[in-house]
């Protein structure tokens, strides 16, 4: 995020805080709220195809833990580890760490300590609704990512930065609320790919347009269905960005010699 797009958020945002703040309030104390989904926070999938699973590790706010979703099984993760088990004909082995509400700095204090000396072959990083309406600065919301990273880029594990998902399109949101925190949201995505490209990261942007049947009844987190058509758009992304990996950063696949790479 350039300092002259940010200083142009807060210049606009300022002067309108004394409507944006008691919209911020009364949205806060009436907002639904749900739980994350139920299950256990690992699983496997694919198990009928031969050779070893992939390790997937998803880090993240509310959306790693599948709020908005019944069960795992049927959000985010549990549908990623799906499509790619599918795509790839490959198990995978995957594993859900996240907290409702948290940031990204707040994961590398709470998180990070829980998985870091895991052994992990893709590992997504999903944060930025949080960051966003926290009003996290760029540089912390960069060093955070940074830090999420590190120890499983340095054991070299593809690691994977989640776009920041689309603010204006949350229906809980008064329209000025969206307005401004959609915009807020596009400049710390900027930051995000532009991390990815400095430090050799794989980037994949959330473009999801949060539609009713899209959105949980919170109007906030996704519905089931919004979980899969995100994970399924993801799934695509990883597979179509494979030409773009060297074999060292390559994913194998199946026992029986077929290499199958994703990002």
């Amino acid at each position: 995020m350039s300092r002259l797009a940010g200083f142009l958020w807060w210049a606009t945002a300022m002067p309108l805080l004394p409507l944006v703040l008691p919209m911020a309030v009364l949205t806060r104390r009436s907002a639904l709220r749900l739980a994350p989904a139920a299950g256990p926070q690992q699983g496997l999938v694919g198990d009928a195809y031969p050779g070893e699973p992939l390790r997937l590790l998803l880090i993240g706010e509310s959306t790693v833990v599948g709020v908005g979703a019944s069960c795992l099984d049927h959000a985010l993760i549990g549908r990623l580890a799906s499509a790619l088990a599918k795509r790839l004909e490959r198990q995978v082995a995957w594993r859900a760490c996240g907290e409702n509400g948290i940031t990204a700095a707040g994961a590398v204090e709470r998180l990070l300590p829980h998985v870091q000396g895991e052994a992990v072959d893709l590992l997504i990083l999903v944060f930025g609704v949080n960051d966003t309406t926290h009003f996290s600065s760029a540089r912390t919301w960069g060093e955070s990512l940074q830090a999420l990273a590190r120890p499983f880029s340095e054991r070299g594990s593809r690691v994977v930065l989640a776009g920041v998902p689309p603010l204006q399109y949350f229906s809980a949101l008064p329209w000025l609320l969206r307005l401004l925190l959609g915009w807020r949201a596009r400049l710390l995505d900027r930051r995000l790919r532009e991390l990815a490209a400095r430090e050799g990261l794989g980037y994949c942007a959330t473009t999801l347009e949060m539609r009713a049947e899209y959105l949980a009844l919170d109007g906030y987190h996704p519905s089931q269905r919004g979980y899969e058509v995100w994970a399924e758009a993801m799934a695509d992304w990883f597979i179509a960005s494979a030409s773009e990996l060297s074999p060292a950063q390559s994913l194998s696949g199946s026992a029986d010699g077929n290499v199958k790479a994703m990002a």
